[in-house]
């Protein structure tokens, strides 16, 4: 890594929490984020910013991208003032859920200019962020993997998934809809269960301590659900978004999603009732409207 540090396009919600860490590691930082304000904040904390992506990519060798969504991705890359413009980079590492099609189409734009780009999604949330605790889904030759490895190893722990561009994105969204269905079918299986007169804590604490423990059921339900926070920090939309991704690269290579598919059909309703913004522990707000019945500890 060069004298000038990395740079970081994105520093919302989840980059944010990533950014930080490094600069508490004592990496060198530029930001560029579209909030003004969020910019300010991290020029409190030490870092450098700087008024575009592209000139993010003409002050350090290193650029990481966390953003929203596949296009976002592609234009902070690729588009007029991206960083394919910059004069000093020479590897991107894409932190978002793009999806593989949109990792591949990244890394060919990028090639004819000298720039290496590597997929590494994350999974872990903004706890996993602030921690340095992520799962980093990394794809990128074994070449490259040392050069970054000191930057990824502030953020959680590396799994080299592959060496072909889209690699890591897909493992991430075989994470993201495994995760997606275990919110699903545990708030169908909690509404059930407090319709019947079960206890909704008890329930948990019965499935946690057999053969049904799920992400869901382990984490976001009793520590979401039962106290109506509703706060695990990503939006139904993005989970849907993941989703529909996961079912396309399926489609692409010929895997039938049946449950899958069933599941995006919940995350559509869920969107559609609760607004895009829910958050994604949300998905059993329809099914208890339905039931007749509210998911809560009791005494809340």
């Amino acid at each position: 890594m060069s004298e000038e540090g990395v740079g970081f396009v994105g520093v919302g919600r989840m980059g944010g929490r990533m950014a930080r860490r490094l600069i508490d590691a004592g990496i060198p930082l530029t930001v560029f984020d579209t909030s003004e304000s969020i910019m300010q904040s991290f020029a409190a904390l030490g870092a450098k910013t700087a008024g575009s992506a592209a000139a993010v990519g003409s002050v350090c060798e290193i650029v990481i991208t966390c953003l929203p969504t596949p296009a976002i991705v592609y234009k902070a890359a690729l588009a007029r003032g991206g960083i394919a413009e910059g004069t000093r980079v020479k590897i991107m590492i894409d932190m978002s859920t793009t999806g593989a099609v949109y990792a591949k189409r990244i890394a060919e734009g990028l090639a004819p200019k000298g720039i290496t780009a590597v997929d590494a999604p994350v999974s872990g949330g903004t706890v996993g962020a602030e921690r340095g605790t992520l799962a980093v889904m990394v794809s990128c030759s074994e070449e490259i993997l040392p050069r970054i490895r000191r930057v990824l190893e502030v953020l959680g722990k590396i799994y080299h998934v592959g060496r072909q561009p889209g690699m890591g994105q897909t493992m991430k969204l075989l994470n993201n809809l495994l995760s997606a269905t275990a919110m699903a079918i545990a708030s169908e299986a909690v509404v059930m269960g407090v319709k019947s007169g079960l206890d909704p804590q008890m329930i948990v604490d019965v499935i946690n301590a057999g053969t049904g423990r799920n992400s869901a059921t382990a984490d976001k339900i009793p520590r979401c659900v039962l106290p109506r926070a509703f706060n695990t920090g990503f939006s139904i939309e993005l989970l849907n978004k993941d989703v529909r991704l996961c079912l396309e690269e399926a489609d692409a290579v010929g895997v039938p999603m049946v449950v899958g598919t069933a599941v995006r059909q919940l995350l559509a309703i869920t969107m559609a009732s609760e607004g895009p913004n829910a958050d994604m522990t949300e998905i059993v707000k329809p099914l208890e409207r339905w039931a007749g019945v509210t998911v809560e500890k009791h005494g809340v």
